[in-house]
């Protein structure tokens, strides 16, 4: 995510913190690779003159110029104009009586179909009962593709032959009452381009059922694309936006210029195909990302998550770590999503790639523990030459493998009992 714009960021300001005192001269230099860096990301070009001179004005203030860290200051006034172009942080206001009625609208290729079952998932994980309702009449298999989502993630899909998107909308929202719904997620008709008659069937039906929001979703990867379909449809009624494939974005275009340029909220950025991978808009969180600064926040909640979905409080025993121990960690970790977004979390992190080679490792980690014997996985001391072959051989891996597993264990045991000897000290003192 916004790996292109998080490199020449960090590029720039590592010049910046070479020097002892800046100059005016050292913040304009800066500040033109920093403007050609936001226009290579497609940042619209009205976000990119505001957002500078802003960042000028301060930097050339009395906070930086008589600092004695006048590069971190820099950075930090960068960092909080960021925030501020990105807009303010706003949750789904829900209604007090249930239910609250949720409208996506959207073109077609824009993922709001897969974003309507992603939404359900993060209320139902909320501990709300949603109901998904398939009004895209027009859309060839629509519907079908609505009904798949809501299986995988375990939530009713309210349809009909009805085709008449308005009176579904209506009949859903009658039978979400009548069943006791928290929530109706409405996926609405899309078209392959913009147009009156989309833009008037959307019109009638907020008319019509007045949802609680109507929620735009766009393609991150779209860039100004993304900000002008988004101009194209204020045209009704928007109350925020959901920006999906962010996590293939190595710009960032869309995300830095859309609340600016529209007045409107990012509420929720996709970034993952998985229908857990929809995160609340957090604009200093991001900012963080795209500065190369981590978000320890966001990964805490990840592992949070992770542990309640396990019904785990603890990670793993730390007085006898066994290989089952090690497997149960590793499944752990494969749950909370690919390595290289989890680093990216990460302070100073965020450009380390991850290839294909060691996404798998712990698949294959998996496997050769799934491949060895119960006494083998709860004594390693154990497993000789020929036992590794077995292994291998059993698990379609290499002793090669094997070896690194096990080198890998042994240094997570060591941790394990560093970890352990802290904590009983800690209790001790």
């Amino acid at each position: 995510m916004f790996e292109s714009l998080t490199a020449r960021l960090q590029a720039i300001f590592n010049k910046l913190r070479g020097k002892a005192r800046l100059s005016p001269q050292d913040i304009d230099s800066a500040l033109r690779e920093v403007r050609l860096s936001l226009l290579e990301a497609d940042v619209h070009y009205k976000v990119v003159k505001e957002f500078l001179d802003k960042v000028r004005q301060r930097a050339l203030g009395e906070e930086v110029m008589s600092s004695f860290t006048p590069a971190q200051q820099v950075i930090k006034i960068v960092r909080d104009e960021m925030i501020n172009i990105l807009g303010k942080e706003e949750d789904i206001h829900l209604s007090p009586i249930p239910p609250t009625t949720i409208m996506l609208v959207g073109l077609q290729g824009g993922g709001k179909t897969t974003t309507a079952g992603k939404l359900a998932l993060f209320f139902k994980k909320k501990g709300k009962k949603p109901l998904l309702i398939a009004t895209d009449v027009r859309r060839p298999a629509a519907i079908e593709q609505l009904k798949k989502v809501g299986k995988a993630i375990g939530c009713d899909v309210f349809s009909s032959n009805d085709k008449d998107p308005l009176n579904i909308a209506k009949n859903g929202i009658s039978f979400a009452k009548e069943k006791g719904y928290d929530v109706v997620i409405i996926d609405t008709q899309g078209r392959l381009h913009l147009d009156d008659e989309l833009l008037g069937e959307l019109e009638e039906m907020e008319k019509a059922i007045n949802p609680r929001e109507i929620l735009l979703v766009l393609d991150g990867m779209t860039g100004q694309d993304a900000v002008n379909i988004a101009l194209g449809f204020s045209k009704i009624r928007i109350d925020g936006f959901i920006l999906t494939k962010l996590d293939g974005d190595a710009r960032g275009g869309a995300a830095l210029s859309l609340s600016f340029v529209t007045q409107k909220p990012i509420k929720f950025i996709g970034i993952g195909e998985k229908y857990d991978a929809l995160e609340p808009f957090h604009p200093d969180r991001l900012v963080s990302r795209i500065l190369g600064m981590g978000d320890m926040l966001s990964l805490i909640e990840k592992i949070e998550a992770t542990l309640e979905e396990t019904k785990e409080e603890t990670p793993v025993s730390f007085a006898d770590f066994t290989l089952n121990d090690f497997l149960k960690e590793l499944r752990r970790v494969h749950k909370l999503g690919p390595l290289e977004q989890l680093l990216s979390l990460f302070p100073g992190m965020s450009n380390i790639k991850v290839g294909p080679e060691e996404e798998k490792i712990l698949k294959k980690f998996e496997a050769i523990v799934l491949s060895m014997t119960k006494e083998e996985r709860e004594n390693p001391s154990i497993i000789d030459a020929s036992r590794k072959r077995r292994i291998a051989k059993g698990s379609g891996t290499t002793v090669q493998d094997v070896n690194l597993l096990l080198k890998r264990f042994f240094e997570a045991k060591e941790l394990a009992k560093t970890l352990s000897s802290q904590r009983r000290l800690r209790r001790w003192l």
